[in-house]
């Protein structure tokens, strides 16, 4: 089932079901109350990643504070996705942008790596955090994604499961079309690397291809901005072997 969009939606760090009631913290009963301008029984959708979608309805108790009254589950708690998204940080406002757009592809993790050419050295996970759950807000998406640690790539691949194939957005692969590479994997559980800008170096080209879990993609003739290409890219495999 798909998302109403024509509710408010609010993700809720709280246990839900049909007639608790939840105060809500001062940021979101701000947000309710006064830049939507909110009042008494308005009707909201709620989630928490865990429980599924419920409606809900608003009750101030003050001028700056509120409850919601928990009425009946619109949508039930579906599985997370099965596909990871592993990119190399960007500058701060493309990568809100990044996580933002990862969260409405419908991934299930996303993890920050680290490589040669990465501009940042370090992520702001309360930043990123709050990325992803505004774009579930805004998206409908119930299974909000898990935000992994950052990682060296070096130490990604170390630790990675040989039976979950990673997706290599390699500027260097020959062809233009991702979709016949794309649809010969008969795995499921999935990963899509994508690189910073300036690609990755030919030291993580080599050392990519070399291991047999690797299947490397190109994304067309054109140059794509880092951010571009993640979203090509998250659209190509989610178009073919994904939850389309």
């Amino acid at each position: 089932m798909r998302a109403n969009y024509k509710l408010q939606r609010l993700f809720l760090d709280a246990p839900l079901s049909p007639g608790a009631s939840v105060p809500l913290g001062k940021d979101q009963a701000h947000y309710l109350l006064t830049v939507l301008r909110f009042g008494e029984g308005a009707e909201v959708l709620v989630f928490n990643g865990r429980d599924g979608e419920f409606g809900a309805t608003l009750k101030p108790t003050g001028k700056k504070a509120a409850t919601l009254e928990i009425g009946a589950q619109t949508r039930a708690q579906p599985p997370r996705s099965r596909l990871d998204f592993l990119f190399a940080p960007l500058k701060v406002g493309r990568l809100d942008y990044l996580v933002q757009k990862a969260t409405e592809m419908g991934v299930g993790r996303i993890t920050p790596v680290f490589t040669d050419h990465t501009q940042l050295h370090k992520v702001n996970g309360a930043r990123l955090e709050a990325n992803i759950l505004e774009a579930a807000e805004q998206c409908g998406n119930l299974a909000i994604p898990e935000l992994g640690d950052a990682v060296r790539l070096e130490a990604l691949l170390a630790d990675w499961d040989p039976t979950r194939r990673i997706i290599f957005c390699n500027e260097s692969e020959a062809g233009n079309n991702p979709a016949a590479a794309l649809s010969a994997i008969p795995e499921r559980d999935l990963a899509l690397l994508v690189g910073p800008e300036g690609g990755f170096s030919e030291r993580e080209r080599e050392m990519l291809t070399a291991l047999p879990f690797v299947t490397p993609i190109p994304l067309g003739p054109r140059i794509l901005r880092a951010d571009t290409a993640a979203v090509a890219a998250l659209t190509a495999v989610q178009m073919t072997i994904g939850d389309w």
